[in-house]
C-alpha cells in the first residue's frame, strides 16, 4: 500500500490535497546524448580577448571576438559557416589560447619579376583562400606590383596572413605565433600567358605554440564530446596532454569521454603515420586527413568534424562513411591513397578519406588506439565510442537522479508500502528497459543476453551500496562488403 503524500500525514481537518509532479512515461525509451564541439586555438596576435570559455554561433561572431584569419575563426568558417552547411543547433565552445609568451609567427615573401607589356589579372591563394584580384598593367615596375598584391591580400579578412609591403618583396607573416604557423602555403594563380613571374618564399620560423592546460581546466563537469585541436600532429607535447585530460574523462567518477581531433594533409601514408603509429595506447586522440590538401591542418579537422558531429547527435550509431566534406580542397590525384594505403592507415591508427568527383568524402574515423597484438582493438572506432558515450549517458539519466539517490534500499523479496523504497530488481528492471531501447535504436547488439547477464545486488560489506554488474556488446557497421560473383554461358 502507498501513501500519498499531497496532505500531511498528520493532518485531520478535512481537505482535498492534490499534487502535482512530472512523471517520466519514456517506459524506458533511451535520449540520444546531445553533441558538444569544443574548439582549443589560438585567436590573432593584434587581437585583444578574453581568455575563458565562451560559446559562439557564428564564425562572424568568432572573427569579431578573437581576429579574422586566426585558427579560431578559420575553425568555425568550417564548423558554422554563413551559409549554415555546418553543425546546425550543435553547441561550440571556444576554448581561446594567447600566443606563447616566446612565440614566435610564421615568416615567408613573395617577389614579382618581368617586365609587362600588357594588362593581366594575378591572385593570391594562400591555404586555399583568395586574395582580391590584382592587375599588372603594362610598364609597371616591381614596386607597383608589390604594392598592388599587399593591398589584394590584405582587403581579403579571412586571410591567414598579413602583407607588408616592403617595395622590392610582399612580407608574408602569419597572423598568430607557433609552429603551427609553419602550415601556411601561398600561391599564385596567375593567367596562361603570366609575362610576370613570382619567387615565393614558404613561411617558416613559426615556434612556440602555446599551452592547453588552462583551457583544459575550465571544461569542468560540461561533457564536451568532441574537441577541435587547431595545432598540428607533430606537436606531440599536446597530443599527451590531451591524451592524459581524456583518460581521466573516462574514469569512473567522470564518464564523460570525448575524443580529439587534428588535421594532417601529408601526402605519404608513411608520413601521415609517423605520429599516430607511435601512440598506439592513445584512445583519445584521432587525426582526419587530407592528402596533399593545402588547407590548414586545423581547416581540414573542423570540416570533416563538422559532418561527423551531425551524424553523432542525430544518429549516433552509424559510421561516418562517405558524408562529403565539400569545402575542403583535396590534393591532386596522384596524391591520394589506395586501398591498400588506406588499410594501412587504419592498422597505424590513421582516418581516412575518399576523393569522389573531386570532393574529399569521410571514409574511415579512427582514434591512435592500436595495441600490438590485438586485431580489433576496442577503441579504434570513434563510432564506437560515441555509441559508449550514449550507454554511459543514459546511465546516468536513471541512476543519477533524486528518485535513486539516497532511496531506501531493501532486498528483493522483501515487502514494503514504502514507495521510495528501491531494490535491486528495480535496478534490473530500468536497466533492462534501457538495454532494449538501446537495442531498438541498434546501440548495441542481442539485448536478450545482455538482460539475462545484468546483475544488481546489495553489497555484502555495505547495506548502502547497490552494485551493478551488464555487458552490452556494441552493434557493428557496414564498412565492408564482400561479395563472390560468379558466372557462366547459357548453352542452347
Amino acid at each position: 500500500m502507498t501513501v500519498s503524500s499531497a496532505v500531511g500525514a498528520s493532518a485531520v481537518a478535512r481537505a482535498v490535497g492534490i499534487e502535482t509532479k512530472f512523471s517520466d512515461l519514456r517506459g524506458g525509451e533511451i535520449q540520444f546524448l546531445p553533441q558538444r564541439i569544443a574548439v582549443i586555438g589560438q585567436g590573432a596576435t593584434a587581437s585583444t580577448y578574453a581568455t575563458t570559455k565562451r560559446q559562439v554561433t557564428s564564425a562572424l561572431e568568432a572573427g569579431q571576438l578573437y581576429g579574422f584569419g586566426s585558427p579560431v575563426h578559420l575553425a568555425l568558417r568550417q564548423l558554422l559557416p554563413a551559409n549554415g552547411d555546418g553543425v546546425g543547433s550543435i553547441p561550440v565552445t571556444v576554448y581561446p589560447l594567447e600566443d606563447d609568451g616566446s612565440g614566435v609567427a610564421s615568416a615567408g615573401d613573395i617577389t614579382p619579376s618581368g617586365a609587362p607589356t600588357m594588362a593581366q589579372s594575378y591572385q593570391v591563394k594562400i591555404n586555399n583562400i583568395l586574395s582580391e584580384a590584382f592587375v599588372v598593367a603594362a610598364a609597371d615596375t616591381v614596386a607597383a606590383i608589390v604594392t598592388a598584391m599587399t593591398t589584394a591580400i590584405n582587403a581579403v579578412v579571412d586571410m591567414p596572413v598579413v602583407a607588408s609591403d616592403d617595395t622590392t618583396e610582399v612580407g608574408i607573416a602569419s597572423k598568430w605565433k607557433g609552429a603551427s604557423a609553419n602550415d601556411i602555403v601561398i600561391e599564385i594563380v596567375s593567367p596562361a600567358t603570366a609575362e610576370i613571374s613570382f619567387a615565393i618564399t614558404q613561411p617558416v620560423s613559426g615556434a612556440t605554440n602555446p599551452e592547453i592546460d588552462d583551457a583544459l581546466a575550465q571544461v569542468g563537469d560540461i561533457w564536451e564530446t568532441l574537441i577541435l585541436n587547431c595545432f598540428e600532429i607533430a606537436d606531440t607535447t599536446t597530443l599527451t596532454t590531451y591524451n592524459t585530460f581524456g583518460v581521466g574523462r573516462w574514469g569512473a567518477l567522470t564518464h564523460k569521454p570525448c575524443v580529439v581531433f587534428t588535421g594532417v594533409n601529408d601526402t605519404t601514408v608513411a608520413a601521415a603515420i609517423a605520429v599516430s603509429d607511435a601512440r598506439k595506447t592513445d584512445r583519445v586522440n584521432a587525426q582526419l586527413v587530407a592528402p596533399g590538401s593545402n588547407d590548414l591542418p586545423l581547416v581540414i579537422a573542423a570540416r570533416q568534424l563538422a559532418r561527423i558531429a551531425v551524424v553523432a547527435n542525430s544518429n549516433p550509431p552509424r559510421d561516418y562513411g562517405s558524408q562529403d566534406a565539400s569545402g575542403i580542397v583535396p590534393g591532386v590525384d596522384g596524391d591520394q591513397w589506395t586501398y591498400l594505403d588506406r588499410d594501412q592507415a587504419v592498422k597505424a591508427g590513421s582516418s581516412t578519406i575518399e576523393v569522389k568527383d573531386s570532393v574529399v568524402n569521410i571514409s574511415d574515423v579512427v582514434t591512435f588506439y592500436h595495441p600490438d597484438g590485438d586485431p580489433t582493438p576496442a577503441y579504434r572506432y570513434v563510432v564506437d565510442i560515441i555509441k559508449l558515450q550514449n550507454i554511459l549517458y543514459n546511465m546516468a539519466l536513471i541512476f543519477n537522479t533524486a528518485e535513486w539517490d539516497g532511496a531506501p534500499l531493501i532486498p528483493d523479496d522483501q515487502p514494503t508500502t514504502n514507495r521510495a523504497a528501491k531494490q535491486p530488481k528495480a535496478a534490473k528492471a530500468e536497466i533492462a528497459a534501457m538495454l532494449d531501447s538501446l537495442g531498438g535504436n541498434a546501440i548495441i547488439s542481442d539485448p536478450k543476453t545482455a538482460k539475462a547477464n545484468t546483475v544488481a545486488e546489495i553489497s555484502a560489506t555495505n547495506p548502502k551500496r547497490l552494485d551493478i554488474s551488464l555487458v552490452v556488446q556494441l552493434s557493428g557497421n557496414v564498412n565492408i562488403i564482400s561479395a563472390d560473383l560468379n558466372f557462366g554461358f547459357f548453352f542452347g
